[in-house]
Formats: C-alpha cells, sequence, structure tokens
C-alpha cells in the first residue's frame, strides 16, 4: 500500500470513476457522490437497485455538515455522539440532497464517517466525500479482503486501495430520522450501546 494507490484513487474519484477502499468494516464500492450519473455507473457496478440507498462517507463530522448542513442541530448531535465509528446513521434530509443516494425516501440519508485505513484516510481527506456501499455482488457476502471482491467489480474500477485483512462485518444501520431510533441492520457495533449514548448526549 503506497502513495501511488492512494493518489490513483484520487485521480479516479475526481474524475467520475468507481474506486475500491478499505473503510474501517469492510472495502467499499465509492465514487464522487455529487454527480447522479456518477453514482448511477456504481450502482450498475454493482448491480445495485437503484431504490436500494447508498451512504454517504464524509472524511470528517465536519465535512458531512458541509455536504448536508441540515444536520445541524438534533442530527448533529447525535452524529457527533456516533461518528467516527462503524456506524450508519439515517438521519433527516430536509432539504432532499444527494437524492440519487437515498433511494425513494429523499427526506432521510445515510451519512458515515468511519476510522479509516492510512491510505483510505489520505483519499477521503483530499476528496471531502464519497458515496459508498460494499464492493459486493448484491445481496453477496461482505468482503474482508480485495481478493474476496468479485472479479468483475475489481475490473471496473479505476482504482483499488489495498489494506490488508478488514474485520468484514458491515457496519450497524440505525435510523434515528423518527422519534425513535430504528435498527436496520445490527453488525460490527453495539446499536444498545449506540441508543443509550445518543440518549444520554440529548437528555445532557
Amino acid at each position: 500500500m503506497g502513495s501511488d494507490e492512494a493518489q490513483q484513487a484520487i485521480d479516479a474519484i475526481r474524475a467520475g470513476r468507481p474506486v475500491l477502499l478499505p473503510t474501517d468494516t469492510v472495502y467499499g464500492l465509492c465514487c464522487s457522490p455529487y454527480a447522479e450519473a456518477t453514482v448511477q455507473r456504481l450502482y450498475r457496478l454493482k448491480g445495485r437497485d437503484e431504490a436500494q440507498p447508498t451512504a454517504l462517507l464524509a472524511a470528517s463530522v465536519d465535512m458531512l455538515f458541509e455536504c448536508v448542513p441540515e444536520l445541524r442541530g438534533r442530527a448533529g448531535v447525535i452524529a457527533r455522539a456516533l461518528l467516527p465509528g462503524p456506524y450508519t446513521l439515517v438521519l433527516a434530509n430536509p432539504a432532499g440532497r444527494f437524492r440519487w443516494l437515498t433511494g425513494p425516501r429523499s427526506e432521510t440519508i445515510g451519512v458515515r464517517v468511519a476510522e479509516l485505513p492510512p491510505a483510505a484516510r489520505r483519499v477521503l481527506d483530499a476528496v471531502g466525500a464519497v458515496a459508498a456501499t460494499s464492493a459486493n455482488d448484491a445481496g453477496g457476502p461482505s468482503p474482508a479482503s480485495l481478493q474476496e471482491v468479485p472479479e468483475r467489480i475489481r475490473g471496473g474500477c479505476a482504482a483499488l486501495v489495498d489494506a490488508g485483512p478488514l474485520p468484514g462485518t458491515p457496519s450497524t444501520v440505525i435510523d434515528f430520522s423518527g422519534r425513535e431510533p430504528d435498527v436496520l441492520r445490527e453488525a460490527a457495533a453495539s446499536s444498545a450501546e449506540a441508543i443509550a449514548r445518543v440518549r444520554a448526549v440529548l437528555a445532557a
């Protein structure tokens, strides 16, 4: 893993092409989140139904707020309580930003800020944010290494960043957009601990 890999990924994302990046959980299929056509290419490469939402992975919580300014307030408190970490948070998106990431519920958006391996950290620091989904065939096992990424997906990416083996369990997904939190996927981290932490912060 060298600086060349990271720079290739930076250049590819800026050019609107998909890349493979390691996260704190699994290898992710990523692209620039800012153009609908770019995200549609990512969906086609994965074979993902466009009605399925895809997370916005930001370099930092501050960058996340730049991408979706409406997350300040209650949603911002929740984000700061849990991120960075192995969580995908579904939060209110009242301005309907990044509609090509949200699926049919444009009033909400899934967001992540991860503790990234160094090379991936360099990429995210340079590009600010990416659209990120696990680098598997739709419905397939989450890849813990580049070798576990389907050959078709690897071949369709303009750059690959290898951080060796990862935990291999995807992020825990919690919807905080309603009155009560809704656990959509129990995975890499405890949803009960996350919900308890958020309730304590909101009550403070």
